[in-house]
């Protein structure tokens, strides 16, 4: 009898895995500056407005995940980044779905300040301020991989 459900467990944990390594991934920038870390504030859709996430968006069809995060920083900040590491693991938005969080930093060039184009604000928090921020519930699992990157 144990081993039936051991087994049945196995092949719903394989069939798990399959379906998020075929899932759209959507990625999130853990923008890093001066010790602390950039966060948006959501003004929709009503369930999530006033809630506070990482920047970032979908990956389109033929885009590279660090390109996607690129691409969607200029559009929601109006700055350029410079995309590093993974921070975290891989985070399940739906079963289709994944959030995936990279180290990123303003890139020198650009000089710009970020602002909340497509938010309602910005603002930057410490390591001690981020499990008291509203962030929405895919980014507050990693919010124990953020603060590391900030220590």
């Amino acid at each position: 009898m144990a081993l039936r459900v051991l087994e049945k467990r196995s092949a719903l944990l394989a069939e798990r895995c399959e379906e998020l390594r075929d899932a759209r991934v959507v990625v999130g920038a853990a923008i890093v500056r001066g010790g602390r870390l950039l966060a948006q504030q959501r003004s929709y859709p009503e369930s999530h407005a006033g809630q506070w996430e990482l920047p970032g968006g979908r990956v389109e069809d033929g885009e590279k995940p660090e390109e996607a995060l690129v691409r969607e920083c200029v559009e929601e900040l109006g700055v350029s980044i410079e995309v590093g590491e993974q921070v975290g693991p891989d985070v399940p938005l739906r079963k289709d779905m994944v959030l995936r969080i990279f180290e990123a930093k303003l890139a020198e060039l650009d000089g710009g300040e970020p602002e909340a184009l497509e938010h309602n604000a910005v603002r930057w928090l410490t390591a001690g301020e981020l499990p008291s921020t509203d962030w929405l519930p895919a980014d507050r699992v990693l919010v124990p991989a953020l603060q590391e990157l900030l220590n």
